[in-house]
């Protein structure tokens, strides 16, 4: 019932892309906070 509603219906088809954003930005910003802290790191052994 929740599935069929989730991509069935208009709102549910926004809600996914809502939570298909999120995960997708998520994923960035802890790729970006990753490098940041492995240049901060190389920075602070020089």
């Amino acid at each position: 019932m929740a599935w069929e509603l989730l991509f069935s219906s208009d709102f549910g088809l926004m809600s996914f892309a809502v939570i298909v954003g999120v995960l997708v930005i998520g994923v960035v910003m802890g790729k970006m906070y990753s490098n940041k802290m492995e240049e901060d790191a190389r920075k602070a052994g020089k």
